[in-house]
């Protein structure tokens, strides 16, 4: 069975790991950039400071996919291990992350306002269903913290208003509200702050999240896995791939990674595939990096959250606290913050820059410009696939129609669900779509979602 995988981030890839374990040799992966890692890469600069794509931890649903991990890093001296401190900066302050869990940091109208909410929903106000992730985050969470934090946060993450949004994507991404807890904590004054599936995770110790994959694709056969391949046409009805350096592949399963909406204008009119009315989000990336030593309430911080309109961003990750090695010595520390855009929350890309550095300082994490090094940014135009009202209706019809083509489209754009699009999700499909093409497997993750992300698989 000659198997084409096209892209290789963590599902393409994973996908390729696990053929090779299975003693599948058959296979190419076709990378188009210059890197390894696709959303999962990251970058050196020329001043020796490195940047992720985006706040990414690693954690993970799978017994598999931890070893996996271990196995393909190799020693414990090679990981940092970190309990996550996830803040939200509002109100002039920073308040303990899941906001719902911590009110009480909230000035007293407000902390008021975001509790009688909760009371009412806990009332007949909290029944019926939602039509839309709106109609869920009043539903499930009040007026107040509805108008005070979620529906802001969720416009500047998603560049969506939430009434266009479906919320059959949360699953265990959002912590539930419980009013004798919260009544607990504020009585207390004792903080939550250990939610989610992720309030434990690692990161490597030197290369940023990409090592992972660059240290992957080091270990898969190298006249197998190509760089610079990008695919300019797609044959579907004769199972070929034309690639822009004019060379053309046949195969008999053919795993895309790609974006969907982009594998549809590779295949062309000729498949009968229709238009792809599927929506995303860009987003972008601006690395500060900073002179002098880290301040003190920053010091432990993984992540911050910033709902209000005073700063363009949405989360900044303190990413050299993620691993020293992320800046080239002790005199320096660096955020990253990312901000998104689509065509219903344009930017002006000429103005990002200076706008995220006047957000740094307004919002207290940066004293002033004097303080910045030098600054780096990347653009994914891609970022985020929008779960939106109609997405459903289009994608599954296409993916089985794919899939009875022996065309499989897996991971965050391929499969184009946010829901599995974490590295651990991603790297599973590639992994399971290699067990189902083989006849060893299902493809669990892509068919179960809601199971993958509520239940321990562990």
């Amino acid at each position: 069975m000659r198997i084409i995988i096209l892209g290789g981030g963590p599902c393409g890839l994973g996908a390729a790991w696990r053929l090779c374990e299975l003693g599948h040799t058959d296979f190419v992966v076709c990378e188009k950039n210059n890197y390894w890692g696709g959303l999962s890469a990251s970058f050196k600069d020329t001043q020796g400071f490195w940047w992720d794509l985006g706040g990414h931890v690693l954690f993970s649903h799978y017994r598999y996919f931890d070893q996996a991990m271990d196995k393909i890093m190799g020693s414990e001296k090679n990981w940092l291990y970190h309990n996550r401190e996830a803040w939200i900066w509002m109100q002039d302050r920073f308040i303990p992350y899941p906001l719902q869990n911590n009110i009480h940091h909230l000035p007293l109208e407000i902390y008021w306002e975001c509790l009688e909410g909760i009371i009412d929903i806990n009332g007949i106000r909290g029944t019926g269903m939602p039509t839309n992730f709106k109609e869920w985050i009043e539903k499930k969470f009040g007026d107040g913290l509805a108008k005070w934090f979620l529906k802001p946060y969720n416009f500047k993450v998603w560049a969506y208003p939430p009434a266009e949004l479906d919320w059959g994507w949360v699953g265990e991404r959002v912590s539930r509200v419980d009013l004798k807890q919260i009544m607990k904590q504020a009585i207390f004054k004792q903080d939550n702050r250990s939610w989610g599936p992720n309030s434990q995770f690692r990161f490597p110790q030197h290369g940023g999240t990409g090592k992972i994959w660059r240290t992957l694709a080091k270990q898969l056969p190298s006249d197998q896995i190509f760089l610079e391949r990008e695919c300019s046409k797609l044959d579907l009805k004769n199972r070929k791939v034309h690639f822009c350096n004019g060379q053309t592949l046949e195969y008999d399963r053919l795993l895309s990674t790609i974006p969907l909406t982009t594998l549809v204008k590779l295949a062309g009119p000729d498949t009968e595939l229709g238009p792809a009315p599927l929506k995303s989000s860009s987003t972008h990336i601006i690395g500060l990096a900073l002179k002098g030593m880290i301040p003190d309430h920053l010091a432990t911080k993984c992540w911050i959250y910033f709902p209000e309109k005073n700063c363009p961003f949405y989360r900044v990750t303190v990413f050299s606290n993620y691993s020293p090695n992320n800046v080239p010595n002790n005199q320096f520390w660096s955020l990253m913050c990312e901000v998104s855009s689509s065509p219903v929350k344009p930017i002006k890309k000429e103005n990002l820059l200076e706008d995220v550095i006047h957000g740094a300082i307004h919002t207290k994490l940066i004293e002033g410009a004097h303080q910045i090094d030098h600054t780096w940014s990347h653009t994914i135009d891609q970022g985020y696939p929008t779960p939106d009202l109609s997405r459903n209706t289009y994608l599954f019809p296409l993916l089985k129609k794919l899939k009875e083509m022996n065309v499989y489209t897996r991971g965050r754009f391929g499969a184009w669900q946010y829901e599995i699009g974490n590295m651990d999700h991603t790297f599973m499909q590639g992994v399971e779509f290699a067990e189902t093409v083989l006849s060893k497997g299902s493809e669990f993750t892509l068919e179960h979602p809601q199971l993958i992300n509520e239940m321990n698989f562990k």
